[in-house]
C-alpha cells in the first residue's frame, strides 16, 4: 500500500505541461542606479551631531556623482546648509557645492542665487571665504554669462570691507579672475554710453584692487598684487600709475609681498619700457625699464633667498636695459656714468655761496649750505651695484644657479656683456656644489660663439677635468668643442690636459676624441705650427713609429687630421707612417677622422662617394620615391595576383636601402618596410593551397602559418612602440593588421587538435578586441573602407550570436576578401635606437671574479628618440648556458645631453657559478612595452565619472623589443679558494 501511494505521489509531481511561447509574458529588465541625493539625505538625517554629519559628507566626497544626479544633490546640500548651525559642516557643504559645479553637463548658474543669498546671512568668516571660492569656481565655468559675472563682481566689491583677511583675499581673487573678459570691451554695434560704462567699470576694478596694496594685512597685500597680475595674464592692460606703489612694496616687511611686488615691477617694465620716470630727490629722469632693472637688482640682496632667486631669474629676461646699467651689475662700485655730474657753473656757484676763506671763529662755518643725499643723485641705487656679483657669491646655491642662468640669457643678446661676464662664469667652475659647476659649464657653452678664451681663463676651465664626476668632465668636453682659443699655447695646454684626463679616466676616451676633433677643426691655423712637435717628426732623422693601440696617440692624430681638413699645407709635414695611420683610422674611426685630399694618394671608393656629396635636391627626391613606392603598392587590388608578392619584396628592399642612404628618412622608410612586411607575411599565410586541404593533412603548414602569425604580431608591436611621431590614423592601421593576425590565430586554434576546447574563450577575447577597436578609433573608421575591420563591424551582430565554428568560417572568408589599407605617413617618424659605447666587446682579456660573488660591468649607451626611457629601457644579460637576466636601471642613470638624445651610464652586476674556461656573455638594451599603456590610452575619469561598466580594451600584453645590437664580453667565474 505504501509503495502504491509513493508511486501515485511521483506521478502527480512528474506531470509535464507544454506551454506555447505566446502564453509566456515577456519580461523587461530595467537597470536603475540608486539615487545619490536620496542616499545623502538619509545619511544627513541620521546624523545626530555635527561630527557624524561631517563624516557623512567626507565619505560622500570620495564617491563619484553622475551629471543627472548633481542637481538633486545640490538641493539636498542647500537644504541641510540652512538647517545646520555648525560652522565646520557648513564649510564642507560650501566646498562640495564648488566641486559639484565643475561637473560636466550641469548648469552651475542655477545655484548662483542660493549661494549669494547664503552670503548675505552667513556670519562665519571662514564659511564666507569658502562661499566666495565657490562663486569663483562657478564664474570660471560661465565665462559667457556677463550678467552672472557682473553680479559676482558686485558681491566681491560688497564684501571687500570685511574685517577677515580670508574674505578680502577671496574677493580680490574673484576680481582678478572675473573682472574683465578676453574679448574687446566695446563693439561697433554698442552705444557710446554702454562703452563708456564698461570702460569706467574696468577703471574702477583697477583702482579698487590698487587700493588694497596698502592693506594692513600682508596676505591681503599679496592677494591684491596677484589679482592685478591675474588681470594682466587675462589680457587687461595695467596702468602705469601703480608703478610707484609697486616700488614701495619692494621694501615691505613680508617675504610674500616682496616676491609679488618684484613680479609686478617686472610686468610694468615689459609693458612700458620706454616711459620716462623721475628719480626721487633729483631733477633727473630715466627710462622705466632701467629704473625697474635697478630696483630688481637691489632685490638680489634681499633677506629672503626665495625673493633673491626670483629677482635673479627676472633679471635674465630684461633685454631692453641700457648697456651701462647692464655692466653696472658686474661692479660693486658705482661707475661714473651712473652718477650725476655737476657742471662747472654749479661748482662755481657752490664755492661762491660757501665763501672763499673761513675765519675759524664759528664751528663748521665753511660747511656746505645744502646737504646732498648720496643715494638721491645716483641714476641707480647703490645697493643694486654688482647685483650679479652678489648673486654669484650668494650662500644659497639656488640663487647662484639663477644668477648664472640670468647671465647666460643677457650675454646671448649682448656680445660686449658676454665678454665682460666671462671671468665671473669661469670662476663659477670652482663652486663647491656640483650642480652649480655643471650649470656654469652649460651656460658658457651657450655663449661660446661670443667669446674667446685667454690662456689664464683656459687654465681655470681645464682644471675642472680633475673632477671625479663624469657628468662634469663630459660637459667640459662639450664646452671645449665649441670654444675659441686665442693662441697656439692654448691648444698645447688643452691637448696636454685632455691627455692627462685620458690617462686618469680611460672611460672618457670617446668623449676626449670627439672634443679634439672639434678643437682641431675650429683652430687649423693654431695647430699648424705645432704639428712637428705633436707628431714627433724631424726634418733630417727618422723617428720611431708610435703604437697605434695607444689612445693618446690616436687623440693627437684626431686633432691633427681634423685641422688638416681646412689647411692644405699641413699634409706636407706628415711622415710615411702618418699616412698609413690615417688610412687605418679612416676605416676604423670614420666618424672622427674626415676625408683628406692627400697629394699623390689614391682616393678610396668610400672617399669618392663622400667627396661627391649629396645633392641639395636628393632629400626631396627621396621623399617622392618613398611616396611613389607606397602609391604603387596601394594600387594592387589583390595581393594574391601573380607578381604582387614580388613587387612587395622589391619595395621592401628598396625602402630599407633608402633608409641607409638618407638618415633623415630612415624612420619613415623602416616604418613603411615593416608594415609592408606584415602585409606580405599575411598574404603568404592566406594562400589558397593551405586552406583547401583537410585538417589532418596540413599540420606542417599550420606550423608555418603559426610562426608567421607570431611574427606579424611582434612586428605590429614594434610598429606601435618603436616609432615616435605617429598619428591616430597610423596607430589605427597597425591595430587593423593586429586584428587580422589575431583572426588568423583564432582560425589556426580551431583547426588544431587541442584547440576545440579553447576556441570559445578565444572567440570571446577576439570579439572584445573588435569592440575595443571600434571604441578607440571611432573617428578613423571612414578611412577603413573595404578593410578587414570594417567588414567585421558590419557583421558584428551576426558574429556575437553565431557559434564558434561559424565565427571561424566567417573570419576566414573575411580575411580573404579584405584589401590592404593605403598607409599615409605623417610629417616625421623617428625610430628608437640605442648604441652601446662601453663595453666595446673588443677585449680578449676576460673579466675574472670569484664564483658566487658579483662583478660590476660598466654600461655606457646613447639612446635616440626613446620615449620615457626611465620606465621602458632595460638591460639584458644572456649567459652561455641560456640564462637571461633583465636589469632595470635607476632613474638617476639617465642623462639628457640634448633634445631627442638620452645618455645611459649604469652598472650591471654579474654573477655565476664556476666555469672551466672563459666564455662570452651578450649584453643588449631592450625596450619594454605593455599594450595597456598604448599611445592612444583613454584619459583618466574625472571626479564625477566612473569606469564601471566600460569594457577593457584588451588584456595587457607585455613584451620587449631589441633596442641595440648585442655586445659580447668575456667573463671567467673562478672557483672559490678553500
Amino acid at each position: 500500500m505504501a509503495a502504491h501511494l509513493k508511486k501515485r505521489v511521483y506521478e502527480e509531481f512528474s506531470k509535464v505541461s507544454q506551454v506555447t511561447l505566446e502564453e509566456v509574458p515577456s519580461k523587461k529588465l530595467r537597470l536603475t542606479k540608486p539615487s545619490k541625493s536620496a542616499a545623502l539625505h538619509i545619511d544627513l538625517c541620521k546624523a545626530t551631531n555635527p561630527t557624524d554629519a561631517l563624516q557623512y559628507l567626507l565619505s560622500f566626497a570620495r564617491k563619484p556623482v553622475e551629471a543627472e544626479s548633481v542637481e538633486g544633490v545640490v538641493r539636498i546640500l542647500l537644504e541641510h546648509y540652512y538647517k545646520e548651525s555648525d560652522n565646520s559642516v557648513r564649510l564642507k557643504i560650501a566646498s562640495l557645492l564648488g566641486l559639484l559645479s565643475k561637473t560636466q553637463g550641469f548648469a552651475s548658474d542655477c545655484i548662483v542665487d542660493d549661494a549669494i543669498n547664503t552670503l548675505n546671512t552667513e556670519k562665519s568668516h571662514q564659511v564666507l571665504a569658502q562661499l566666495l571660492d565657490t562663486l569663483l569656481i562657478i564664474g570660471t565655468q560661465l565665462p559667457d554669462k556677463t550678467a552672472v559675472i557682473q553680479r559676482l563682481i558686485d558681491v566681491a566689491c560688497k564684501h571687500l570691507s570685511s574685517t577677515y583677511f580670508g574674505v578680502r583675499n577671496k574677493c580680490l581673487q574673484l576680481l582678478g579672475c572675473l573682472g574683465t573678459v578676453d574679448k574687446p570691451l566695446s563693439k561697433e554695434t554698442d552705444t557710446g554710453a554702454g562703452a563708456g560704462a564698461q570702460t569706467s567699470a574696468v577703471r574702477d576694478v583697477l583702482s579698487l584692487i590698487s587700493d588694497y596694496f596698502q592693506d594692513q594685512d600682508p596676505r591681503v597685500r599679496t592677494a591684491a598684487i596677484k589679482a592685478m597680475l591675474q588681470l594682466h595674464e587675462r589680457g587687461m592692460k595695467i596702468q602705469q600709475t601703480i608703478y610707484n606703489q609697486a616700488c614701495k612694496l619692494l621694501s615691505d616687511d613680508y617675504e610674500q609681498v616682496r616676491s609679488a611686488a618684484v613680479q609686478m615691477v617686472w610686468v610694468l617694465s615689459q609693458l612700458y619700457p620706454e616711459s620716462i620716470v623721475p628719480i626721487p630727490s633729483s631733477n633727473e629722469e630715466i627710462r622705466l625699464v632701467d629704473d625697474s632693472f635697478g630696483k630688481i637688482c637691489h632685490m638680489v640682496s634681499d633677506g629672503s633667498w626665495v625673493v633673491r632667486v626670483q629677482a635673479a631669474k627676472l633679471l635674465g629676461s630684461m633685454h631692453q636695459v641700457s648697456p651701462h646699467f647692464l655692466e653696472q651689475t658686474l661692479d660693486k662700485k658705482l661707475m661714473s656714468d651712473l652718477r650725476r655730474k655737476r657742471t662747472a657753473h654749479e661748482r662755481a656757484k657752490e664755492l661762491y655761496a660757501s665763501g672763499e676763506f673761513s675765519s675759524g671763529r664759528r664751528w663748521a662755518d665753511d660747511a656746505p649750505k645744502e646737504k646732498v643725499d648720496t643715494s638721491g643723485v645716483n641714476l641707480i641705487d647703490s645697493g643694486a651695484c654688482g647685483a650679479f656679483v652678489h648673486g654669484l657669491e650668494d650662500e644659497m646655491y639656488e640663487v647662484r644657479i639663477a644668477a648664472v642662468e640670468a647671465l647666460c640669457s643677457l650675454a646671448q643678446s649682448s656680445r660686449s656683456f658676454a665678454e665682460k661676464c666671462l671671468d665671473f662664469l669661469v670662476d663659477m667652475f670652482n663652486d663647491e656644489i656640483e650642480e652649480v659647476r655643471l650649470q656654469s659649464i652649460h651656460v658658457l657653452r651657450q655663449i661660446s660663439t661670443h667669446i674667446t678664451l685667454r690662456e689664464d681663463q683656459l687654465d681655470t676651465v681645464l682644471a675642472v677635468l680633475e673632477d671625479s664626476s663624469r657628468d662634469i668632465r663630459e660637459a667640459l668636453h662639450e664646452l671645449l668643442c665649441y670654444t675659441n682659443v686665442s693662441t697656439k699655447e692654448c691648444i698645447q695646454l688643452a691637448l696636454l690636459e685632455l691627455l692627462k684626463n685620458l690617462s686618469k679616466y680611460p672611460t672618457d676616451r670617446n668623449s676626449v676624441w670627439k672634443c679634439l676633433k672639434f678643437l682641431g677643426a675650429r683652430h687649423p691655423t693654431l695647430v699648424l705650427p705645432i704639428v712637428p712637435e705633436l707628431l714627433s717628426t724631424h726634418p733630417y732623422f727618422d723617428t720611431p713609429e708610435p703604437d697605434m693601440d695607444d689612445p693618446a696617440y690616436i687623440a693627437v692624430l684626431v686633432l691633427v687630421f681634423n685641422a688638416a681638413q681646412s689647411c692644405p699645407t699641413m699634409p706636407a709635414l706628415f711622415s710615411d707612417h702618418t699616412f698609413r695611420h690615417y688610412a687605418y683610422l679612416r676605416d676604423s674611426l670614420s666618424h672622427l677622422v674626415p676625408h683628406l685630399r692627400l697629394p699623390g694618394r689614391k682616393q678610396t671608393a668610400s672617399s669618392g662617394v663622400e667627396a661627391s656629396g649629396v645633392g641639395s635636391g636628393s632629400l626631396e627626391s627621396a621623399k617622392n620615391f618613398l611616396q611613389d613606392s607606397l602609391v604603387r603598392v596601394s594600387a594592387l587590388q589583390n595581393l594574391e595576383t601573380p607578381g604582387a608578392q614580388d613587387l612587395l619584396e622589391f619595395t621592401i628592399r628598396d625602402l630599407l636601402r633608402l633608409g641607409e642612404l638618407q638618415t633623415e628618412l630612415a624612420g619613415s622608410a623602416d616604418f613603411c618596410a615593416t608594415y609592408l612586411r606584415c602585409q606580405l607575411l599575411l598574404t603568404k599565410a592566406l594562400q589558397e593551397k593551405l586552406w583547401t586541404m583537410a585538417v589532418p593533412l596540413c599540420l606542417k603548414q599550420n606550423a608555418k602559418v603559426s610562426t608567421a602569425t607570431r611574427q606579424i604580431l611582434d612586428e605590429t608591436y614594434k610598429l606601435e612602440f618603436l616609432y615616435s611621431g605617429l598619428e591616430t590614423q597610423q596607430i589605427a592601421t597597425i591595430h587593423n593588421v593586429r586584428l587580422q593576425a589575431k583572426a588568423l590565430q583564432l582560425i589556426l586554434t580551431a583547426r588544431s587538435k587541442r584547440g576545440v576546447d579553447r576556441v570559445l574563450g578565444v572567440c570571446e577575447k577576439f570579439l572584445q578586441d573588435v569592440e575595443s577597436f571600434q571604441r578607440l578609433f571611432m573617428t578613423e573608421l571612414p578611412h577603413f573602407q573595404d578593410s578587414f575591420v570594417e567588414k567585421l563591424l558590419e557583421l558584428m551582430p551576426r558574429l556575437t550570436a553565431c557559434k564558434p565554428l561559424d565565427l571561424v568560417k566567417i573570419l576566414q572568408t573575411t580575411l580573404r576578401q579584405s584589401r590592404c589599407i593605403h598607409l599615409k605617413l605623417p610629417e616625421q617618424i623617428h625610430r628608437a635606437s640605442a648604441t652601446i659605447i662601453e663595453p666595446t666587446g673588443e677585449s680578449d682579456n676576460p673579466l675574472r671574479f670569484t664564483s658566487g660573488l658579483v662583478v660590476a660591468l660598466d654600461i655606457d649607451a646613447t639612446l635616440e628618440h626613446v620615449q620615457d626611457p626611465q620606465t621602458t629601457v632595460k638591460v639584458q644579460v644572456l649567459y652561455p648556458d641560456g640564462q637571461s637576466h633583465i636589469i632595470h636601471p635607476k632613474p638617476g642613470d639617465f642623462r639628457t645631453p640634448g633634445p631627442g638624445r638620452v645618455r645611459l651610464i649604469t652598472q650591471v652586476y654579474l654573477s655565476h657559478s664556476a666555469w672551466t674556461e672563459p666564455c662570452q656573455i651578450e649584453v643588449r638594451l631592450l625596450l619594454a612595452y605593455s599594450s595597456s599603456s598604448s599611445k592612444l590610452s583613454s584619459s583618466k575619469p574625472a571626479w564625477n565619472e566612473s569606469m564601471d561598466g566600460l569594457p577593457t580594451s584588451e588584456s595587457s600584453i607585455e613584451g620587449t623589443i631589441h633596442l641595440s645590437k648585442p655586445v659580447k664580453v668575456f667573463i671567467m667565474p673562478k672557483p672559490a679558494r678553500r
